[in-house]
């Protein structure tokens, strides 16, 4: 097994039986040292780093300034992984953002597809109608809102039958001038004139939870109305959050990864994810390898299954 193993994706035939897709690492390698080692003069070991760190980066990049957009200290949350990459990415992404906890839940490979078929069955409709607070037109506002509703209960009720429905409705509210809106939750009635009071008092409320402070004696305008009908969302169950600390099993094998501290290579060991029961507890740098995707385990985090299956990274001596 060569340094470039993990970040070229290393197959191991034992794992993935005939008919899937098998990746030619010594191909994979030579087009990275071809195409961007000559050029730059670094081996493809920090040829392949060098991707990888861009894109960890591109991603902090964009998590930074959404972060901003809604008025969020980042580091104060923590961090979802799914889909086929995300695991891969998730503990460098954490390391980049001063993020201490990531979880990876079950079957996070497929998560958009399990989501999907988790999820209530929803229509959102937005319509555009110009409305300064100023002026507000109640009848406007409700006959739109009304026209929203019936296209959504016609798709909603066709998938639901006579399941319970919520009908979420909000307005994107901001003061004039502004080039951007935020977000209002509105009442789920037929609006009166006395709501203008109202709409203005709940803007207000967003505002200062975005931005720590309010225009005093700015006009508010309302650009679009949106709704949404959808049946009742499903809780998950709860489960007991403590669990009792369990022997970590054999590691499954063990592969060279690249860290970027020393700038040289160390073996690993690597984990088969349905061997890890709730209450497995392990210590980073590892893998953690399952069939849809894979959890790279820095040296910065330990990592531990939780009882509901969900592998989470906790950050060490993240105050020094």
């Amino acid at each position: 097994m060569t340094d470039t193993d993990l970040i070229l994706g290393h197959i191991d035939p034992a794992r993935f039986a005939a008919g899937r897709l098998p990746l030619a690492a010594v191909k994979a390698a030579a087009a990275l040292q071809s195409v961007i080692g000559t050029d730059l003069g670094l081996s493809v070991t920090l040829a392949g780093y060098g991707v990888a760190e861009i894109v960890d980066e591109n991603m902090a990049n964009a998590a930074r300034v959404h972060s901003v957009e809604r008025g969020k200290v980042i580091a104060e949350h923590s961090l979802i992984a799914f889909g086929g990459a995300a695991p891969l990415h998730a503990a460098r992404l954490a390391e980049k953002l001063g993020i201490t906890r990531v979880i990876v839940p079950p079957n996070a490979g497929v998560g958009s597809a399990v989501g999907f078929l988790r999820a209530p069955i929803a229509f959102e409709v937005v319509r555009s109608r110009y409305m300064r607070l100023s002026a507000f037109d109640p009848a406007a506002a409700n006959a739109i809102i009304a026209e929203m509703r019936a296209e959504a209960l016609e798709v909603v009720r066709a998938g639901a039958g006579s399941a319970s429905l919520v009908e979420p409705r909000s307005a994107f509210m901001r003061y004039v001038g502004q080039g951007h809106e935020i977000i209002v939750p509105l009442p789920a009635r037929n609006l009166t004139a006395e709501d203008a009071g109202l709409l203005r008092e709940a803007f207000q409320r967003e505002y200062v939870g975005l931005f720590s402070r309010a225009i005093p004696h700015a006009e508010v305008e309302i650009l679009s109305w949106s709704l949404t009908v959808s049946t009742k969302p499903e809780r998950a169950a709860a489960t007991a959050s403590a669990i009792a600390a369990v022997d970590t099993p054999l590691e499954a094998s063990r592969r060279r990864l690249f860290d970027p501290e020393t700038g040289s290579s160390m073996e690993v060991p690597v984990y088969w994810r349905p061997d890890l029961v709730p209450g497995v507890r392990l210590s980073g740098p590892a893998v953690i390898a399952e069939d849809e995707t894979t959890t790279v385990v820095t040296a910065a985090f330990d990592a531990a299954v939780n009882a509901q299956g969900c592998i989470v990274l906790e950050r060490r001596n993240h105050d020094d």
